[in-house]
C-alpha cells in the first residue's frame, strides 16, 4: 500500500524556479487525496496513481471525473497548445475535472497536479462509474512501447499506441453460467462487443470481474483489452501483466529503484515529461519509484519534502558514506532565510554516481576527478531517503 494519500495532504507546494527540470507545481488547493466514493487515496485497497483520483467528494460538491484515454496525455499550465507543459498522465489515470474552457478541461491528477488538457484525451464518467471502473480487473503495460490492434495480429489496423505504465481493462467472455458481475453494460461505454474495435448495446464480451463463469480473453499470443472509452482491441500478451498480480510483486528497494531508472538512460529530457517518450528530472524519480510500488509527488520541490534528511557535505567536501542506492539527491541553492530552493533531483547509485535527467537521462559522478563528473555537482544541497 502506498503512502501518497497520507503524505500529500500535508504538502505545501514550494515556489522554486526551474533548473534542469526542477519545476514548481500546483497542488490541488490543499485538498486531501480521495477516491471517488469518499475513500482516501492510498488506503482504499492500496491503489496507485494509475488508478486513483485526487478528487474530494461531498454531497454539496459531487465533482466531475474522467479517465485518461491516450497512451500519454499532455497536461499544460494554460488552456492553449503553446502553453508550458506541466506534466503528463498515462492511460487509465483517473482525474477530477475542475473547469472547462472550450474543448479544454482543467484537471487534477492523483499526485495531485492541476493542469489543462483537451477533452478528446479524456472519458468523463460519474462518480459511480469511476468506482465501477476502479473495481474492474485490469492489465498494465510493462513493455516500453506497445500497440493495441483491432484483431489478434500485428498486421491488423492499429487502434492506438501504448507505453509502459498504461492501464487497460481486461475483457471477459461470459461462460456457462453467464456471471456478469456488478459492472455496467451500457451503450455509453460499450462494455459488450461482437468484435474488437466496435461497440454495441449487448453481446458476449464484457469488462467485469473474473469470478465464476468468466475468463479473460486471449488469442494467438494476444490479450483482449479495453480502452477507457470502451474501444476493444488486442495487445501482445507478453507486453502486459495482470495489474493486481503486477502490483503484488512490487518490491521496494534502492537496487530496484535504480534498475527501473536505468531503463530510461538515453531518453531525451522533456520539461513536464513523465513517460518513456521523455522525462524531466522529477518525472524520472516519480516513474522509477512508482514501478517499485511507491508514489512520489510530481515535482522536485515537493519530493524534497519527503523522507529522512541525509547529510552530504562537510564544508565544501562531499560526505557520501551515509548514502545508499535509491536515495534522492536534491540540487539548487540556499535562500537568505536559510530555506532550500530545490531545482533538480537525481537518484543515487553508489560510489559517488547518480542517474538523472538533464538534457538526456544519463549517469554522472559527483566527484570532480571522474570523467563523467556532473558540472552542477557543486549545487548539491542534501539527500533524502524514502521509506515505503
Amino acid at each position: 500500500m502506498t503512502t501518497l494519500g497520507i503524505l500529500l495532504s500535508a504538502l505545501i507546494c514550494l515556489q522554486a524556479a526551474g533548473q534542469d527540470g526542477g519545476r514548481t507545481g500546483e497542488l490541488a488547493g490543499g485538498q486531501t487525496c480521495k477516491l471517488a466514493g469518499g475513500r482516501t487515496f492510498g488506503q482504499a485497497g492500496g491503489r496507485t496513481c494509475a488508478e486513483g483520483t485526487a478528487a474530494v467528494q461531498s454531497e454539496e460538491n459531487p465533482g466531475r471525473y474522467a479517465v485518461v484515454n491516450l497512451s500519454v496525455n499532455f497536461l499544460r499550465e494554460e488552456p492553449d497548445y503553446t502553453a508550458e507543459l506541466g506534466t503528463q498522465a498515462l492511460m487509465g489515470t483517473v482525474v477530477e475535472i475542475k473547469e472547462e474552457e472550450s474543448y479544454w478541461r482543467k484537471v487534477v491528477t492523483p499526485e495531485p497536479y492541476t493542469a489543462w488538457c483537451t477533452e478528446k484525451g479524456l472519458v468523463e464518467m460519474t462518480a459511480e462509474e469511476i468506482d465501477d471502473y476502479l473495481a474492474a480487473p485490469k492489465y498494465i503495460c510493462t513493455a516500453w512501447h506497445s500497440t493495441l490492434f483491432s484483431s489478434p495480429s500485428e498486421k491488423s489496423p492499429k487502434i492506438c499506441d501504448l507505453v509502459q505504465g498504461d492501464v487497460l481493462r481486461m475483457v471477459f467472455r461470459s461462460g456457462r453460467h453467464g456471471n456478469s458481475g456488478n459492472y455496467r453494460n451500457s451503450e455509453k461505454y460499450g462494455n459488450a462487443y461482437p468484435e474488437s474495435g466496435k461497440k454495441e448495446k449487448s453481446g458476449g464480451r464484457k469488462a467485469g470481474d473474473s469470478g465464476t463463469g468468466r475468463r479473460a480473453e486471449s488469442k494467438g499470443g494476444f490479450a483482449e483489452a479495453m480502452l477507457p472509452d470502451g474501444t476493444c482491441g488486442y495487445v501482445k500478451a507478453s507486453d502486459v501483466e495482470d495489474y493486481s498480480q503486477w502490483k503484488a510483486t512490487r518490491v521496494f528497494s534502492g537496487e530496484n529503484v535504480i534498475r527501473e531508472a536505468m531503463k530510461y538512460v538515453g531518453v531525451p529530457y522533456l520539461w513536464g515529461g513523465a513517460s518513456p517518450n521523455g522525462v524531466d528530472c522529477s518525472g524520472l524519480a516519480l516513474l522509477a519509484y512508482r514501478f517499485c510500488g511507491v508514489d512520489l509527488p510530481r515535482n522536485a520541490s515537493q519530493q524534497a519534502r519527503l523522507g529522512d534528511m541525509l547529510k552530504v557535505r562537510n564544508g565544501e567536501d562531499f560526505v557520501l558514506d551515509s548514502l545508499q542506492a535509491g536515495d534522492l539527491l536534491f540540487f539548487g541553492s540556499w535562500r537568505e532565510d536559510g530555506s532550500a530552493k530545490v531545482t533538480h533531483v537525481g537518484i543515487y547509485i553508489g560510489d559517488g554516481r547518480f542517474i538523472h535527467s538533464s538534457q538526456v537521462v544519463r549517469v554522472n559522478s559527483l566527484l570532480a576527478s571522474r570523467e563523467d563528473y556532473y558540472e552542477n555537482s557543486h549545487r548539491l544541497l542534501f539527500a533524502k531517503r524514502i521509506s515505503k
